[in-house]
Parts: structure tokens; C-alpha cells; sequence
């Protein structure tokens, strides 16, 4: 049988109900003592690596998970991560950034309820892990929840308390799990012998969602804090007017300062496409300006994070952003 390493790190899997409501505190040797079968899957070690609500998870946990699956590289033929459902998706698009042509799969799971609860959906997601994480056709990094194995690049949190609580975003499920047996749709085949580990992020990226009649006079704060901006516009994307420029002046002064902007849009299907409106034509063909298309937002600013410690030049920055890695960009 082969050798997994359960990386634990807090979520609701974890937890149980204090004065205050739900916090996780059962550890990673009560989560698999609640999942007698996986003794018949395979051979299974845990690591302690955090305990947290993973509304509290930040890019340094980021890192912190991607040294210890380096670490345990060498011992064990794949790793589960227990972790949060809030921000799990932004975690593997993380990883699959920090940890690239990994062989042996890295997956993450969680659940909406406790492992503790009679009805929870935990066990199942954790019996599918473990499948998933042992066959020797899986490889990278995946989200493994509700039966469905998605791609970490892809995948995103689209309901808060369902057990179906993600999708993957345009882009086919890699597999799916039924009754415990696995159905691969998509083999990814990786043809590296040993992975890439990345070990720093930049975190001083902002996030801007416009609202109709947005102030633009908010660039001027965000340039002082900020190296890179993510503009989640309307529709296919777009610039306001307003009857004025003050928009297309902040993009320009923005870009004109060698900060890196990028575009994208707040629908969760389909992508962007400035050059379909003029609201997002002139800006797209006069500033130096990076669109996201068909990338989720979890994505791009996991991107943007492992980009920029690398370089600040705008072609190499435009280079990187636009080469796929695990189908982040279509």
C-alpha cells in the first residue's frame, strides 16, 4: 500500500462548538481515529502544521504548507491537507504555483460539518481523498470535495453551508468520485522527475471591486500600500467614464509608476473580454494593462503573488502571467 501524509491545518473538519461558536480544535490523530476505513486504503501519517479557521489563513500559512510537503517530499507518495473550506481555494491556487509538476498529488479537503456531527460530510471527503491521493494515475494539485476532483487552479467556493459547496470555473472536473471509486476524466500526465518548490510571495496586492459611482481618487491611497492591482470590473470588464477620465487617469498614472495592474471581471463564468466594449477598448489598447480572461480571481492573485518576487520588469511579469500553469488560463 502506499504512504500518505495527512497535513493538518484547522477548518471546520476540525472543529467542535464552544461558548462563542464553532472553532477547530480536534487534531490531525482525532481525524483519521474518525476514519477507521482508510487503515484498508492505505498507510497513513499526520502532521500537526496549524489549527485554524481558515478565514485566518494568509499567504505566510501559504508558505508554510508548501515547505512542509517539500520537506516529506521524499518519504510518502502523496499529501492530504485537511484544511478550511472559506479560503481552501485560494490555498490551492497557491500551491500549485509554490509546488510545480509535482508527480505525487497534493490534495485538499475539508467539509461543512464538524467530523464530529453524525451527519457530516467529512468521512466521505476524506475515504475520496485518500482514493484519489493512492491511484497512480493523479498527479498536482486538486481539490478533492462532494465526489468532485478539481484542479486547484479552478476551483472555487460557490455555496456556504451545501456539502456541493465548490464548482470548477469553466474548466471540466478532472475526475469525480462515486461510491468511493474513482473516475478519471482528464489524465494529466507530468514528465518531470521531481517537482519546483517556490519559497516567497508578495502580498502587497490590492483588490478593487468596483461599485457604480466608485470614487477614483482611491488609487492615490492604494499607491502608497500597494505594488499591483487587481481591478474586478463589471461584465467583460470595463472602465468607468463617469462624464470625466478620472478612471483612465488612475490607470494611466497607476501603470505610468511601474506597478502592475491587471483586469478582470466579478461574473464567475466566462471571463473577460475588454475589446468588446468601448469602456474597455481604449483602455486595454493604450495602457499597459495585464486582462485576466478566463482566470478565477483566486488565481489570479495567487499569480500575481508568486510573480512579482521574481521580477518587477512589465514584460516578464506579462510573459509569466499569460504562460499556463495547470490550466489557470485557457
Amino acid at each position: 500500500m502506499k504512504k500518505i501524509l495527512l497535513i493538518a491545518t484547522g477548518g471546520t473538519i476540525a472543529s467542535c462548538e464552544g461558548e462563542n461558536g464553532m472553532a477547530p480544535v480536534i487534531d490531525s490523530k482525532g481525524i483519521i481515529a474518525s476514519v477507521p476505513e482508510l487503515k484498508d486504503i492505505c498507510y497513513v501519517d499526520t502532521f500537526q502544521l496549524y489549527n485554524l479557521d481558515s478565514t485566518n489563513m494568509r499567504y505566510e500559512h501559504w508558505l508554510g504548507i508548501a515547505r512542509t510537503v517539500e520537506e516529506f517530499y521524499d518519504n510518502y507518495d502523496g499529501f492530504i491537507i485537511t484544511h478550511g473550506t472559506d479560503t481552501m481555494a485560494y490555498t490551492a491556487a497557491a500551491l500549485s504555483y509554490l509546488i510545480q509538476n509535482n508527480k505525487k498529488p497534493i490534495v485538499l479537503t475539508g467539509s461543512q460539518k464538524s467530523i464530529f456531527e453524525k451527519d457530516s460530510d467529512a468521512r466521505n471527503n476524506l475515504i475520496d481523498a485518500f482514493v484519489y491521493a493512492t491511484d497512480d494515475d493523479s498527479h498536482l494539485t486538486h481539490i478533492v470535495f462532494d465526489g468532485a476532483v478539481i484542479a486547484a487552479t479552478r476551483a472555487r467556493k460557490v455555496r456556504t453551508k451545501s456539502f456541493n459547496a465548490f464548482l470548477s470555473i469553466d474548466y471540466p472536473n478532472v475526475a469525480v468520485l462515486r461510491d468511493h471509486r474513482l473516475i478519471h476524466y482528464i489524465i494529466e500526465d507530468v514528465k518531470e522527475e521531481y517537482p519546483t518548490f517556490y519559497h516567497t510571495l508578495e502580498p502587497r496586492i490590492f483588490l478593487l471591486k468596483l461599485v457604480p459611482g466608485l470614487d477614483a481618487s482611491i488609487f492615490e491611497y492604494l499607491k502608497e500600500h500597494y505594488v499591483a492591482l487587481i481591478i474586478e470590473s463589471f461584465g467583460v470588464g470595463g472602465v468607468p467614464c463617469y462624464e470625466d477620465e478620472s478612471f483612465i487617469s488612475a490607470i494611466a498614472d497607476w501603470t505610468q509608476s511601474g506597478r502592475t495592474l491587471v483586469m478582470t471581471t466579478q461574473v464567475t463564468h466566462e471571463g473577460s473580454d475588454m475589446q468588446r466594449y468601448e469602456v474597455g477598448y481604449v483602455v486595454k489598447n493604450t495602457y499597459d494593462i495585464l486582462e485576466a480572461y478566463d482566470m478565477t480571481l483566486e488565481s489570479v492573485i495567487a499569480k500575481l503573488m508568486w510573480i512579482l518576487p521574481q521580477t518587477y520588469e512589465p514584460e516578464k511579469i506579462r510573459e509569466m502571467f499569460y504562460n499556463p500553469i495547470h490550466k489557470d488560463i485557457l
